[in-house]
């Protein structure tokens, strides 16, 4: 039995585990076989390890002080699948991102000086530099904040989060195919879309031509599952339009997220509603990374998104209003969106030894076989 120490914290709208580089370095297994055994995957309960059991509550931060002269964290997000064994790397995400800075001053890596306290933060997984401040009143980290926003019942320390100069940080480009207006293959026929890179790579539609109108609910959404079907098939065949995938089978289940975007209607106090899928299933809040990617689609002519010009956008979810803004930092374009982070534990994960392999496949076998006799009854 090894023993890791880990952090876990709230960051938005997401929990996740925080890990310093080194500590997953276990002699015989990799990175990605440490992480599913401590978060209990493939198990739809997570019941034998410490994943939430949701694609939200699933995650890992993993942390370093970077060497980089003008970076002061160097911050790897992993997306722990629940039900299959597998580790997503080919995003990032940003409620999680929002924890690096809390964690960087309270470790030492960043001295905390003036008011509020700005972290420099390298995202290995989209070579994105993201800038949090901190609040650090008196130079001393506030970890008690009274901030609040949707999507989160209590308080948090206010973080403010810049995704500097975001566009094609995956692909290379802001408009992976070159187009602003692309159409796919619908289950009833052509649907237009819009393939966008930024924070993320994002597959952006009208909730009509999937039969919705924007406003359910992510319960109502994912009861439907001809629905999800049709969006899951839709995100294949951008993921190989993006280059993101050879094919569509061998699409990652990370990227690309699927964003679904309205106009407002009388009497919303918004500039666009907008229902985010990530993992196959509809995020209860916003993908901070997704507002990203809608943010610059709506400063971009010609997308399925209404241009919106102006600094602040107004972005309607099934939590509440989330409000973006951009501004320059260095020179380069920049999205800023307000979140809130909290430290909720210190722990040490105990890791078991390793199972031979023979062992881990008739587990995994027999896990899902139990999950589907539970299904059928």
């Amino acid at each position: 039995m090894r023993e890791i120490a880990s952090t876990w914290m709230r960051g938005g709208t997401s929990k996740c585990w925080v890990f310093e580089r080194e500590r997953l370095e276990v002699p015989g297994r990799s990175v990605d076989e440490v992480l599913l055994r401590l978060y209990g995957s493939p198990d739809p309960r997570q019941v034998d390890g410490v994943g939430g059991a949701t694609s939200t509550t699933s995650k890992a931060v993993i942390l370093a002080p970077s060497r980089r002269p003008d970076v002061d964290v160097d911050y790897t997000f992993a997306q722990v699948a629940v039900d299959e064994q597998r580790v997503d790397w080919g995003s990032n995400c940003g409620n999680c991102s929002s924890v690096v800075g809390l964690y960087a001053v309270r470790r030492g890596w960043v001295a905390p000086h003036g008011a509020s306290t700005s972290v420099r933060v390298h995202n290995t997984n989209t070579g994105q530099l993201i800038v949090l401040q901190v609040p650090t009143p008196g130079g001393i980290l506030d970890e008690d904040g009274s901030t609040r926003i949707p999507g989160v019942f209590f308080p948090g320390t206010a973080v403010r989060m810049w995704f500097v100069d975001p566009a094609g940080r995956t692909t290379g480009a802001l408009l992976p195919t070159g187009r602003a207006l692309d159409v796919l293959d619908g289950t009833s026929g052509p649907v237009p879309v819009t393939m966008i890179d930024a924070g993320a790579p994002v597959l952006v539609l009208a909730p009509a031509s999937v039969g919705l109108d924007g406003r359910e609910t992510p319960t109502e959404i994912d009861a439907r599952p001809g629905v999800l079907a049709e969006l899951e098939a839709l995100r294949r065949q951008a993921a190989v339009r993006m280059g993101l995938a050879g094919d569509a089978a061998r699409a990652e289940r990370a990227v690309p997220k699927v964003a679904l975007v309205a106009a407002p209607r009388p009497g919303e106090d918004a500039d666009l509603v907008v229902r985010m899928l990530s993992m196959g299933r509809t995020h209860p809040a916003l993908a901070i990374t997704g507002s990203v990617a809608v943010t610059m689609a709506a400063g971009e002519p010609g997308t399925v998104v209404p241009r919106m010009p102006g600094h602040v956008l107004r972005l309607l979810t099934p939590a509440g209003v989330v409000e973006t803004r951009t501004r320059e930092i260095d020179g380069r374009p920049a999205v800023g969106v307000l979140r809130t982070a909290r430290r909720l534990a210190e722990a040490t994960l105990a890791l078991p030894d390793a199972a031979p392999a023979d062992a881990r496949t008739a587990a995994v076998q027999d896990v899902r076989h139990d999950h589907e006799e539970v299904a059928r009854r």
